[in-house]
């Protein structure tokens, strides 16, 4: 993969303890921060993404009109706590 040259600016101690835990690591700064990256972005990636059964479940159910999901579940979650 093709890297391209990137500058950074931190607190002068942080970038001191990262240096050397990367060094303890047996590692430079930038694998360090290239692996936090893609560990960080392919996390998000997972939360975006709707569970097999909930694409499944898409489209099953009709809103009364004029209320939104989080609308019904508030009232849902009022009648069931007596709120």
């Amino acid at each position: 993969m093709r890297t391209t040259k990137l500058t950074l600016s931190a607190d002068k101690t942080l970038i001191e303890e990262a240096k050397k835990l990367a060094q303890r690591e047996g590692t430079s700064l930038s694998s360090m921060f290239s692996r936090f990256l893609r560990s960080a972005l392919k996390d998000r990636r997972k939360e975006q993404l709707p569970g097999p059964l909930t694409r499944k479940a898409t489209g099953l159910a009709k809103l009364p009109s004029g209320k939104s999901d989080r609308r019904l579940l508030e009232e849902s979650l009022s009648h069931k706590h007596g709120w």
